[in-house]
């Protein structure tokens, strides 16, 4: 059957012309691509910080152990999510290359993978509760995290599987669907998290338990929604992307390990530097941990921006290298690094200068109890504003390596970076120096700095000479 594709949108390279043309035409490009990356990922982002936000509305306990738990749910998705990204670049390659079959194969495959993972991590995150009072976490709040990890652990099923039909429509160049979808999740979301923890409609009051159990029935709304689509829109649906679910295509099963299992290793260090950082913050008390979680949810919201403009550095940068163009590999590496520098001013500020109106988001500042917290939460906010470009710098730093198919450097320096250098900072700082919870900031610091100078020097390496000479 002959298939009507559309054409990928692949990215122009800059106009030949002066340095600052270039730079502009360069700048112009990334944004134009970035943009519905960045929105797609805020429009997620917008749910976690929902969930988060109304946890909150049950008091600091409930939010602490809520984020205690999300320390445990997220950086096994996280892995999970990063093998499966495999399915983008080799469904883009099989349709570049007309292979329309092996288009059907590798999203297949990518279920099978999502789901096979989804079962390792369902059944982890489901003895969460154990796993906290292990590691000396307060009995009480241990006991409302595992009660909320065991209604979301049903939420990674749909969740990987969302993922791969997300990584399919990006391989076509129609990633427009997914933010329509994720808008429609943050509404869904809201009601049902609204109406599950505090009883509306003659159903029980679950409290925190609630929204576990809504996040497990929003991201299969979101599953299906997308699933309906590219199953019924003509330009995905003559894929027949379920056609024959159940057969398998080892060699291609495989493939997907190979190439994701690196991206997975490297954003699964970093997101359990913080959320590791989050459960020693578990051990200095209630309100320390429910600010961190505060501010932590303001930084990776502002977060957002430069992974999505990392992800369009990458096909920038990918596509320079595929036409062998080396000036075009600078032009695009190094626009998207100063397009992140400028971004970091606005988080930054918003920081240091409101810092307390944004916690009236999470809490009622009038309260004279949560003086304390508040007091904390500004602290870590303005610590958080400071190493914004670092944040950045290392986001885009890794990706456009990726670009240049170099997966094993970001990994190593994740690893090195965080979990060599900046979690013993953390603990250092915190417990044998005094510090507190202000230790664990600086320690975020401290990685993330180094990550971003060691990407920044192996990015400066591999352009200065690309292409390789024989």
């Amino acid at each position: 059957m002959q298939i009507d594709t559309q054409k990928l949108k692949e990215p122009r390279q800059p106009d030949a012309g002066t340095f600052a043309d270039r730079v502009r035409h360069e700048a112009a490009e990334t944004v134009r691509l970035a943009l519905p990356l960045v929105l797609a990922a805020l429009a997620f982002k917008t749910m976690l910080a929902t969930d988060m936000v109304m946890m909150g509305w049950l008091g600091a306990k409930s939010l602490a152990a809520g984020a205690l738990a999300n320390y445990i749910y997220f950086p096994l998705y996280i892995m999970a999510a990063g093998i499966v990204t495999a399915v983008a670049p080799l469904a883009a390659q099989a349709m570049g290359a007309r292979r329309f079959r092996a288009v059907r194969r590798t999203v297949r495959q990518g279920f099978w993978v999502a789901f096979l993972l989804s079962g390792f991590g369902a059944l982890a995150v489901f003895h969460g509760e154990a796993f906290l009072v292990a590691i000396n976490q307060e009995r009480d709040v241990a006991a409302l995290s595992g009660s909320y990890l065991r209604a979301a652990s049903w939420a990674l099923v749909p969740m990987l599987g969302f993922a791969v039909l997300q990584f399919f429509l990006s391989a076509l160049g129609r990633p427009q669907a997914v933010f329509i979808v994720a808008c429609g999740g943050i509404i869904l979301n809201g009601v049902t998290n609204y109406v599950l923890m505090y009883g509306k409609w003659g159903l029980p009051a679950l409290g925190l338990t609630g929204i576990g159990l809504s996040t497990s029935l929003v991201n299969t709304a979101l599953f299906l929604g997308l699933a309906v689509y590219v199953v019924i829109t003509p330009p995905f649906r003559r894929y027949a992307l379920f056609a024959r679910f159940w057969r398998p295509y080892w060699p291609r099963f495989t493939e997907i390990f190979k190439i994701g299992a690196p991206v997975g290793c490297a954003r699964t260090a970093e997101l359990s530097f913080f959320c590791g950082a989050g459960l020693m913050m578990g051990w200095i008390g209630v309100a320390e941990t429910a600010a961190y979680a505060i501010a932590f949810q303001y930084a990776s919201f502002a977060f957002m921006v430069p992974l999505g403009l990392s992800q369009a550095a990458e096909i920038r940068v990918g596509w320079a290298a595929g036409a062998n163009q080396a000036r075009g590999v600078a032009y695009a590496g190094w626009t998207a690094l100063g397009i992140i520098c400028v971004y970091a001013f606005i988080p930054a500020v918003l920081f240091w200068l409101i810092p307390v109106p944004l916690i009236d988001l999470f809490l009622d500042i009038e309260a004279p109890q949560n003086a304390p917290l508040i007091t904390l939460s500004v602290t870590y906010l303005i610590i958080a504003g400071l190493f914004q470009w670092v944040d950045g710098l290392q986001a885009v730093g890794a990706s456009v390596l990726r670009g240049l198919k170099d997966t094993r450097t970001p990994s190593l320096v994740a690893i090195f970076s965080y979990w060599v250098i900046g979690f013993p900072a953390c603990y250092l700082l915190t417990f044998r120096f005094g510090f507190g919870g202000l230790g664990i900031w600086i320690g975020f610091a401290i990685g993330l700095t180094i990550a971003a100078v060691l990407l920044l020097w192996r990015f400066h390496r591999r352009d200065a000479f690309w292409p390789p000479q024989n």
